[in-house]
């Protein structure tokens, strides 16, 4: 990689739906090769996908958290399915320290959270932490030509 590569995704990362034409002009460099050089970004692995970024309290889901589990090793293939088969969990990641897992979750209030919370402890002890405001974010990191 180098530091046109670095900008592209830097382009990307901002926004998504920018054009080719608008990194090129960026860039300094043809619309061609920005083509490839995102092709070339993607077969690497270093693009794995592209996202809408939504307003999940304009869709009516009220209630942003994360939720800390203590789940045991042997019970982490079960949690897997259990979750993969539940929409409001958008992240899941596998952590250190007191709690094994760190999901995070939308729901439409607390009364579903709760009852969601019932079902998880099922596979160990939780913790949840509501979210009042998100101040920063989503974003993504800022490359420079490392």
């Amino acid at each position: 990689m180098d530091s046109l590569d670095y900008k592209i995704i830097n382009a990307l990362e901002k926004n998504g739906r920018v054009t080719i034409k608008q990194i090129a002009e960026e860039c300094f460099i043809s619309s061609p090769s920005v083509s490839s050089r995102i092709q070339n970004l993607e077969k690497q692995g270093f693009i794995s996908g592209y996202q809408v970024i939504l307003d999940y309290q304009k869709l009516g889901y009220l209630i942003k958290a994360y939720i800390h589990i203590a789940v045991n090793a042997k019970d982490k293939k079960e949690f897997y399915q259990s979750i993969s088969k539940t929409p409001n969990v958008v992240e899941c990641d596998c952590i250190t320290g007191e709690y094994s897992m760190l999901l995070k979750v939308y729901f439409k209030n607390t009364n579903e959270l709760d009852e969601y919370i019932n079902e998880l402890q099922h596979f160990g002890d939780t913790k949840t932490h509501i979210v009042f405001s998100t101040n920063v974010g989503p974003r993504g990191l800022e490359f420079e030509n490392m």
